[in-house]
């Protein structure tokens, strides 16, 4: 056993060597040339770890993330010579590929409108391709989570870091198809936006996907499965034949229902039962997280309209694997700040989809001052916004 052992640290450094070769700036024929044995039977799960590995030793993630198409090049024809994942309809694996395939048509599509100046059927194929963000939405909020709780991390950030680049290209095409195309800036935005889509399908189904269904436990997919509908679909419902013999239970029952619904919460204006604090909070007309004191996020509202996307894969999780890399280190500076007793609030606002959100972040202390966690409060503001004069109560129903 301590040979197997041996051999296998033996074959991971070797395979670090290959990676770090690629960083130093050797090509992928170079590096294919001197380490073709060991290159055959590479799998999907070893060059995950291995590139988790590289960044626990301290390569950037963004470096990762720059040579994450050259490293698939090297490995490409030991993943191509695997066998695929079997999974059946109802499967989020299965869901994620389906979802693949129709993305990529649109895709297509959409490479054809523009390559005939055909501006107006561009303009809607874009809006039909941008459906695709439900896709990275539940990699980003459900799958990696999950995923994250077997220590696999370093490489689902750098997707997650590409995703954004993604997200980046479709508002800067939309922003160029908007007036009158320039047919060359067009072109120069669309085809490494393609690119990068077409090679993030290539990752997630030699990589990504193989590395979870080989990490995730059946309970684990069912428990996926049960919370995709709140972040949707692209392009389709997912089937009903997985998981074969049972029924979708949900693997997060309602809080009311973990609850002794019968004891009363003492507070400090008041007592209520679980059960009531459940349903106050999922009334307000506002979206609330919770994080604790260790960046552990422990608590979200469930409300009628979410603003951002949450499932209960999140709980648990640390705070700063919820947000895109590249947001990364200005939420950690609010924490350290609110920590530090620096500040005790943060304010933005943005503008999605016609809609003013407001967001605070608001540090929680106890009866001393001391840090407890941090609670941010997310608004849809854009009706207060457009509020005129007044209305007073007596006015209600004229």
């Amino acid at each position: 056993m301590s040979e197997y052992i041996n051999n296998q640290t033996k074959r991971k450094e070797a395979l670090k060597r290959v990676i770090r070769r690629l960083h130093e700036g050797q090509t992928v024929e170079e590096v294919k040339e001197e380490f073709a044995a060991l290159l055959h039977d590479v799998g999907a799960t070893e060059i995950a770890e291995i590139e988790q590995a590289l960044i626990a030793e301290g390569l950037p993630e963004a470096e990762v993330k720059r040579l994450c198409d050259v490293h698939v090049a090297v490995f490409r024809e030991s993943l191509e010579a695997q066998a695929k994942p079997e999974t059946i309809p109802g499967h989020p694996v299965y869901t994620f590929l389906a979802e693949n395939g129709a993305t990529g048509r649109v895709l297509d599509e959409l490479e054809a409108a523009l390559g005939a100046s055909e501006w107006e059927q561009a303009r809607a194929c874009l809006r039909e391709l941008r459906e695709y963000e439900r896709h990275y939405l539940r990699e980003e909020n459900i799958l990696f989570p999950y995923l994250e709780k077997h220590n696999f991390v370093g490489p689902s950030s750098v997707m997650w870091a590409i995703h954004d680049d993604v997200r980046a290209g479709w508002k800067t095409l939309e922003a160029l198809l908007a007036d009158a195309p320039d047919e060359d800036r067009v072109a120069e935005v669309f085809e490494p936006l393609a690119t990068a889509i077409r090679e993030m399908f290539y990752k997630e189904e030699n990589i990504l996907f193989p590395t979870a269904l080989e990490k995730l436990s059946e309970e684990e997919w069912m428990a996926i499965r049960d919370q995709e509908a709140e972040v949707g679909y692209c392009y389709l419902e997912p089937g009903h034949q997985w998981p074969p013999g049972t029924t979708l239970e949900g693997a997060s029952p309602p809080v009311e229902e973990r609850s002794v619904t019968g004891d009363l919460l003492h507070l400090d204006t008041g007592a209520l039962t679980a059960g009531e604090v459940n349903r106050l909070l999922t009334h307000l007309p506002i979206d609330v997280t919770y994080v604790d004191a260790e960046d552990t996020v422990r608590y979200f509202s469930q409300g009628r309209e979410r603003i951002f996307p949450r499932s209960p894969a999140i709980i648990g999780r640390k705070v700063q694997q919820c947000h895109p890399p590249a947001s990364v280190h200005r939420v950690q500076r609010i924490l350290d700040d609110f920590r530090a007793g620096r500040r005790d609030e943060a304010e933005f606002w943005i503008q999605i989809q016609g809609k003013f959100i407001h967001i605070r972040y608001f540090a929680v202390r106890d009866e001393q001052g001391e840090y407890q966690g941090t609670l941010e409060v997310s608004q849809d503001v854009t009706g207060i916004r457009a509020l005129e004069g007044e209305r007073r109560l007596l006015d209600e129903g004229e």
